[in-house]
Order: C-alpha cells, then structure tokens, then sequence
C-alpha cells in the first residue's frame, strides 16, 4: 500500500516562495540578454536605444562626479514634503469623510472631481500660483498621493462590521469607543494600502513635476538626457525611480505586516 507524503504547510510555502524567485529573476535576466543583443547586435537604431551595459556605466559616472546624489537628494525632499503633507491631511480626512454621513454627502462629489481630474492639467496653475521652486513640486505630489489615503480610509470607515458595533453599542459603548476599538483598528489594513497606493502616485508626481517645470531632480536629469539623445542616462534615471519605488513599497508591505501581527493579538483576561 503507497503511502502519500504530507508536507508541513512552511514547507510548501518555502517551496512556493523559491520557485517564485528563481521564475521571476530567470525572466529579468532574459529580458536583460535580449536588450543587450538588441543593441551589440544593432538590430535597433543605437541612438534611440542603449544597453544594460552602458546604462551601469552612466549610473557609476553620474554617481562618481555627484550629479546623481545631488538630484536624488532634490527628488527625495520634494518627495518627502509631499507625501508627509499627504498623510497629515489625508488620514484625519479619509475618517472624518468616512464616519460622519453629512459630512461624506457635502464633500464626496468634490473629492470624486478631484481625484477624476489629471495633475498633469494643474501643473501650469500650479506653476503659476506657486512658481517654478520646490513649493510647486510639493503641491503636486500632495494632490497626487492624497487621494488614495482618503478613498481607502473613507472605504474602511464605511465597511465596519455593522453586527461588532451593534454590540458594543448594547454594552452601552459610546461614539469614541466604537472608533478607537472596532473601528480604527479594522481600518489599518485600508490605511496601509492607501500608503503604499500614495507612495507610487506621490513618486509619480515627483518626476512629473520635475519634467514639466524643474530645473534640478530626478524628472529633469530624465527629461535632458531624452531631449540630448543620452539613452543610457535616461535608463538610468528611470532605474533610479524604479528601485526607489520598490524599496518604498517593500518598506510599507513590511511596515503593514507589522500592524497585521498587532492587531492579531489577543488580549488574554
């Protein structure tokens, strides 16, 4: 008689886990051969393409002669700014549009306007409210990241579970209590999404608020290059944006994990 063999369920998922690396990390390192033979192959024109190569020797000369730290440090500021401002006004916001229904029936239809309308079509008036320094950059990143915040956390406010507050309403709980004790921490998944969602539309801002109107940054040294047809440095701005918003959104996943253990644990009495 066959006897079937039972994996532990850490096994399985270890397994899983391993798998989906080396799948994943086999398909970047074939998309990486092939752009190189696009290039030394000169299948494409080598003006309007460069290579894995020659965009790791950009990256190492721009950081060896400092412009890539100092536009960096320009970006990250601005970037910064924005979204901390995002988060201070969004957060209480998102609640306040969430848990009181007037409130949500007076500003809903403006925030949906809002949120509808491209930031890409403000960055004139933005220029021309603000000028063309570090406040206008700011701007747009605030009204880039906001919106996810406030949608999620007017989400969370409106899903509570409506049989948790019916009891704690008969155990005589008061308005505050049902907030700070069912309320808030079912709404931590939702607030820790929304970060994550703010950070990549916040970084987003960054760059289109350089391209559009700055004179130092990330999005400006991307625009230049592209203007002079310096394709390496191009692909190395966006592979600066691009690890920049990975490490962002692994750190929020990480910070969001965190919450999920807190709010997993039990008191005991």
């Amino acid at each position: 008689m066959r006897h079937l063999t039972v994996f532990p369920k850490s096994t399985v998922a270890k397994r899983e886990k391993v798998l989906n690396l080396l799948l994943g990390s086999s398909v970047i390192v074939l998309f990486l051969v092939g752009w190189e033979l696009l290039f030394q192959l000169k299948i494409v024109n080598p003006l309007f393409i460069s290579a894995p190569s020659r965009v790791v020797l950009a990256e190492i000369a721009m950081i060896k002669d400092g412009s890539l730290l100092k536009n960096l440090t320009v970006s990250a500021k601005e970037f910064l700014l924005g979204y901390g401002a995002a988060v201070l006004i969004g957060f209480p916001f998102g609640i306040i549009l969430g848990w009181f229904k007037l409130v949500r029936g007076s500003f809903g239809p403006f925030i949906a306007a809002l949120q509808a309308t491209p930031r890409v079509a403000l960055m004139p008036l933005f220029i021309i409210w603000f000028g063309l320094g570090i406040t206008s950059k700011i701007v747009v990143v605030l009204m880039s990241a906001i919106f996810p915040l406030i949608v999620n956390l007017r989400v969370a406010m409106t899903t509570i579970d409506a049989d948790l507050v019916h009891v704690a309403r008969a155990y005589g709980a008061s308005r505050w209590q049902i907030f700070h004790s069912i309320a808030f921490p079912t709404s931590l998944p939702f607030l820790m999404t929304g970060l994550r969602l703010a950070a990549g539309r916040g970084l987003l801002g960054v760059i289109v608020a350089e391209v559009f109107g700055g004179a130092e940054g990330i999005g400006y040294m991307i625009q230049y290059a592209g203007s002079t047809f310096q394709t390496d440095k191009v692909f190395a701005g966006v592979l600066v944006v691009a690890v920049s918003g990975i490490t962002l959104d692994f750190s929020l996943d990480r910070l969001g994990r965190h919450f999920d253990r807190w709010r997993g644990e039990v008191p005991v009495h």
